[in-house]
């Protein structure tokens, strides 16, 4: 993993770059307007408004041009300016998307421009000392996007690309490119049938089949039988609330943009028409209602486990209380971010509150961290680092007193020195609430996803008024904390998919065991084996079509079943089965009934890994 001088010294060097594909396209395009061009995690992007639609051979040119002004060694020259000479210029260039953004900076703010030969944005830096400096750069697709991501706006097209320090990184990074293409779970998830996505269910709504749905229950199971041994109580609350507990919890109107509308009460709604004299009456008395009456699809569980708390008197002797919950909630993602089961509209928390007292806090954030090891070491996730996610003093949407703020932040920092694992510190990245450990893993291509997260919050049980009897018997406002170690059922369902590339631990995979009759006449035995299998409660099926052996294997391959047992005269006359086994290679061979099954139980029950997983980092 790099480190964050390293990290930080790669995206100044791809910012850069995404200048430098902006000055392509304007000498390709000299009428065209552009907007932004950041570096993300994996590379850079810029926004254009372009007289037509680009292809890939568009891509070709664009990369050549910009080949041309890195070979030109530019240098990017910063200036300082009013923002009266920044709108001058931006006007003069006629690039109205950049004046919009002039508006956006902050009074007081430093205004900066940088020149690259002829290319003039507005941009706060830094960049590289010049264009030569970028050695290796790869475009890499275009897509369409709205401006500022709204709907209503202008659609933009957007360049990707990516660059790094040196050819053999980029080289390595594209061979994990096309790796990925290949495990990509949205393929994956249709050739295995683990999931569907049907437009007439609705977009970023998941329908899991019966082998996802194995998937996902196996999952659920793992964690919670590490619930049952750290002492949590599971509760279920309804996936619809009233509007009235988001609001007290903040979460509406906080996050009311990205929430499901209001669902309005119908004798509402038919008072409001009732006593209304006209349409537009009707209008105006609805429009009143919507921020005051009605349900919401719940954005988050919290509210509703306060809730639970709430329901009666509490000690400081019951302390902690932890309450866990596999819950649904559910977010108003534009169309346009969706992406599988990494970016959905309805999604399956495993969440937990843990109501405890001052002094608990340290303990439970111990257990917590404890937790999201043992998943991840598992699941071959062990190269993971922590990001800890503070509030931003200066803005305004962080809720609740500085001095518990700091306090929180502190016990989190804490909390991170007792794992043996990086850590950064990201400003402004905090909940609405509080702050949060964010856990950040690596997958086997080297991709990073952001999973788990632990939150501390001193201000949802300050806001619901909530308490405990002390040992002086007095009411004390419990602390929270919010856990939640896979995050999104679904989104770690995604990553799981591409990490082992559908070929699954033995404990996940939907389907464990297949057995290949050689002939018919070995199909019974075939049968006999099979109602051992399920027995001994192991997933199995028997292929006993008209096909070759070489066919029924092909199959298996393709379908990654874990492992295959080929059933012939000869292993029925012995009692036994001859196995293939993707998962742990090293079985392979001829075993009796009996030892087949001791060999799969000992590898299910003890969740082993894929023998590729050995001795590897994730």
């Amino acid at each position: 993993m790099a480190s964050n001088d390293e990290q930080n010294q790669l995206q100044i060097l791809r910012h850069s770059a995404a200048h430098v594909l902006a000055a392509a396209v304007l000498r390709l395009f000299p009428d065209a307007k552009y907007d932004i061009g950041p570096a993300t995690e994996n590379g850079f992007f810029y926004d254009f408004d372009l007289p037509r639609s680009l292809t890939e051979k568009d891509l070709t040119a664009i990369e050549a041009e910009m080949q041309s002004i890195i070979a030109a060694n530019e240098p990017f020259e910063r200036m300082e300016v009013s923002r009266a000479t920044a709108r001058q210029k931006m006007q003069a260039l006629h690039q109205s998307y950049k004046c919009e953004r002039l508006d956006a900076i902050p009074e007081g703010e430093v205004i900066s421009l940088y020149k690259t030969g002829d290319f003039l944005d507005l941009c706060h830096g830094p960049h590289v000392k010049s264009t030569g400096c970028i050695k290796a750069f790869k475009l890499l697709s275009i897509a369409g996007c709205y401006y500022r991501g709204d709907e209503t706006r202008q659609q933009l097209q957007r360049i990707y690309g990516t660059a790094f320090a040196s050819q053999q990184d980029l080289d390595q990074y594209l061979q994990r490119m096309e790796q990925a293409k290949e495990r990509d779970h949205r393929k994956l998830g249709v050739k295995l049938n683990l999931f569907l996505i049907d437009s007439l269910v609705g977009q970023g709504l998941i329908l899991w089949t019966p082998k996802g749905t194995i998937l996902r229950k196996q999952l659920q199971s793992f964690l919670e039988e590490e619930l049952d041994k750290q002492g949590y109580d599971q509760v279920i609350t309804p996936h619809i609330g009233k509007l009235d507990l988001f609001k007290v919890s903040g979460h509406y109107p906080y996050y009311k943009d990205s929430q499901f509308h209001p669902i309005w009460d119908r004798e509402c709604i038919e008072r409001a028409v009732d006593q209304a004299q006209s349409l537009d009456e009707i209008k105006e008395r609805v429009r009143d209602k919507m921020d005051i009456d009605g349900f919401l699809l719940k954005p988050m569980n919290c509210p509703m486990h306060v809730r639970l708390y709430a329901s009666q008197k509490r000690s400081y002797r019951e302390l902690p209380l932890r309450l866990a919950e596999f819950g649904t909630v559910y977010r108003w993602e534009q169309s346009g971010e969706l992406g599988g089961l990494t970016r959905v509209r309805g999604f399956t928390q495993d969440d937990a509150h843990i109501f405890c007292r001052e002094d608990q806090v340290a303990g439970e954030l111990k257990g917590c961290l404890k937790l999201i090891n043992i998943i991840f070491t598992t699941l071959g996730m062990s190269d993971y680092r922590v990001r800890i996610s503070l509030r931003d003093p200066a803005s305004d949407k962080y809720i609740g007193d500085s001095a518990l703020w700091e306090k929180s932040e502190q016990a989190l920092r804490d909390a991170a020195k007792q794992l043996d694992k990086p850590s950064t510190e990201a400003i402004g990245e905090a909940a609405f609430y509080g702050p949060k450990l964010d856990f950040i893993v690596r997958d086997v291509l080297g991709r990073e996803w952001q999973l788990g997260t632990i939150q501390i919050d001193y201000n949802l049980p300050y806001r619901f008024k909530i308490n405990y009897v002390g040992s002086d018997n007095q009411p004390h406002v419990p602390i929270m904390i919010h856990r939640a170690p896979f995050g999104s059922m679904e989104r770690f369902c995604g990553l799981l998919i591409e990490h082992f590339g559908g070929d699954f631990p033995l404990w996940l995979a939907p389907e464990q065991v297949r057995l290949l009759p050689i002939k018919d006449t070995c199909i019974a035995y075939a049968d006999e084996v099979y109602a051992l299998l399920k027995q001994a409660k192991i997933r199995c099926s028997v292929d006993d079509r008209a096909e070759t052996l070489n066919s029924k294997i092909r199959s298996a391959e393709s379908d990654k079943i874990p492992y295959v047992c080929i059933v012939g005269e000869k292993e029925q006359s012995a009692h036994s089965v001859s196995i293939r086994s993707r998962c742990q290679p090293h079985s392979n061979g001829t075993y009796p009934i009996e030892q087949l099954i001791t060999l799969l139980r000992n590898e299910i029950d003890q969740r082993l890994l894929p023998e590729a997983f050995k001795g590897k980092k994730a």
